[in-house]
């Protein structure tokens, strides 16, 4: 008898769904139409170790008259100011390689004719700790066009003061400010960041976006590691941020294009759209190791709805059947 009723094809049909059951194996939930979500390809991503540090201090009044920023190393460098520079030549030159860009540093024709006026430049011989410098224009106004216009208002550059250098290490950290005024009245700001390596690779930096709910930034006393994610030009430690889907993981995954850093490997194998702006996922990217996966594989854990629900129906239809379980 018991051999019979495991091959009892059971089908009990509700308003929203059928339950299937056959051959006493779990129950599988659907609608007319089973849709099978496609696998999400994981973007193969390398750390890269960023020696410097750049960033705008927070003025309402920032204008030509003056740009305060902040600048940090861990080795040697040249920094280099433009005001005006040509959009099309500027991208055109960072593609060149890195022993041109050194060679035209060495001879202090750096963009030579492609810019208006030649603005901040210094020689540090030694790292430091973050410290802060003014950008002035000579001559107070720049002659930008109308929009869209074809230069960038101010590029700062911080370029290694070293032509010995391992072809995937960074030479160059290439920063593009804008500058708010009559006809672009868009706060003052970073428009772009680009880092050059030795070896000719130019990357565009891109910020991701982390939920702020229980993050914690490094002290300043802290050794800072540059390949860290950066948050509002701030280095977090991604291992005590949280998943904002199950706040008991870690969150491990930023996802794209969006760039929210917000979710755990076990929640994103749930997912089909980012849980902050629920724009769809298209790709994803790791920002820390994964092994609390494995921690956690042996843990019992709580059963879902549907096996409840299945272990409920298995009881009932065995009861009104009239056989012993």
């Amino acid at each position: 008898m018991a051999n019979y009723l495991d091959e009892i094809k059971f089908t009990i049909k509700s308003k929203n769904m059928t339950v299937f059951w056959l051959h006493g194996e779990d129950f599988m939930f659907s609608s007319s139409v089973h849709h099978v979500q496609q696998r999400i390809p994981q973007m193969k991503m390398m750390k890269v170790h960023i020696p410097f540090t750049f960033k705008l201090q927070e003025s309402s009044t920032a204008s030509y008259t003056g740009v305060k920023c902040t600048i940090s190393s861990q080795v040697p460098y040249r920094l280099q100011a433009f005001w005006g520079v040509s959009i099309r030549e500027l991208h055109l030159f960072l593609w060149r390689p890195w022993s041109c860009i050194s060679s035209a540093l060495q001879q202090d024709n750096l963009l030579s004719g492609y810019y208006q006026y030649k603005g901040h430049s210094s020689l540090e011989k030694e790292s430091h700790a973050e410290k802060t410098v003014e950008m002035i224009l000579p001559d107070g106004c720049l002659d930008l066009g109308t929009p869209p216009r074809l230069y960038y208002p101010l590029v700062i550059l911080l370029i290694r003061d070293n032509p010995n250098v391992l072809p995937d290490e960074t030479v160059a950290l290439v920063n593009v400010v804008h500058i708010k005024d009559s006809v672009c009245t868009l706060p003052t700001s970073i428009l772009a960041q680009y880092l050059k390596q030795a070896n000719g690779q130019l990357s565009s930096l891109k910020q991701l976006y982390l939920a702020t709910g229980n993050s914690l930034t490094y002290d300043d006393n802290e050794p800072k590691d540059r390949g860290a994610v950066i948050m509002d030009n701030n280095l977090v430690p991604c291992e005590q941020q949280l998943c904002v889907v199950c706040q008991y993981f870690p969150l491990s995954r930023a996802l794209l294009p969006c760039r929210h850093t917000c979710i755990c490997a076990s929640c994103f194998a749930k997912l089909e759209n980012c849980p902050m702006c629920r724009s769809p996922i298209k790709s994803y990217f790791c920002v820390r190791g994964e092994e609390y996966l494995t921690d956690c594989s042996n843990e019992k854990t709580v059963p879902s709805k549907p096996e409840r629900l299945s272990q409920w129906v298995q009881e009932n239809i065995t009861d009104l059947f009239g056989f012993h379980r």
